[in-house]
């Protein structure tokens, strides 16, 4: 089993940053795809971000290109997410996702596991 775990949500006001972690354990993630999706009330799950774990090649959605950063730390086997200019739009709960097959790319029931979640409260 591969266990998901994200933290560094929080509230920040319109134009901060917040930096969020997924520390991932249970397997190694050579093949896989990491991804960010986000889910705010009344809306369907979205997607982020994701990378490949082994070579580190990235994937944005559009409205998060220029803002936001998706890494990871294989060392570490960690993910994170850099959230710089952050709008009132972008508050959700944030999930982590791993894809075994490494295939998932933005969509969401490709994804095999997923961490809890964490909040992100943008003010304006």
């Amino acid at each position: 089993q591969v266990q998901l775990v994200e933290s560094g949500g929080g509230l920040v006001q319109a134009g901060g940053s917040l930096r969020l972690s997924c520390a991932a354990s249970g397997r190694t993630f050579s093949s896989y795809m990491m991804g960010w999706f986000r889910q705010a009330p009344g809306k369907e799950r979205e997607f982020v971000a994701a990378i490949t774990w082994s070579g580190g090649s990235t994937l944005y959605a559009d409205s998060v290109k220029g803002r936001f950063t998706i890494s990871r730390d294989k060392a570490k086997n960690t993910v994170y997410l850099q959230m710089n200019s952050l709008k009132p739009e972008d508050t959700a709960v944030y999930y982590c996702a791993a894809d075994r097959e490494g295939l998932g790319y933005g969509l969401a029931y490709n994804y095999d596991y997923w961490g809890q979640g964490t909040q992100v409260t943008v003010s304006s």
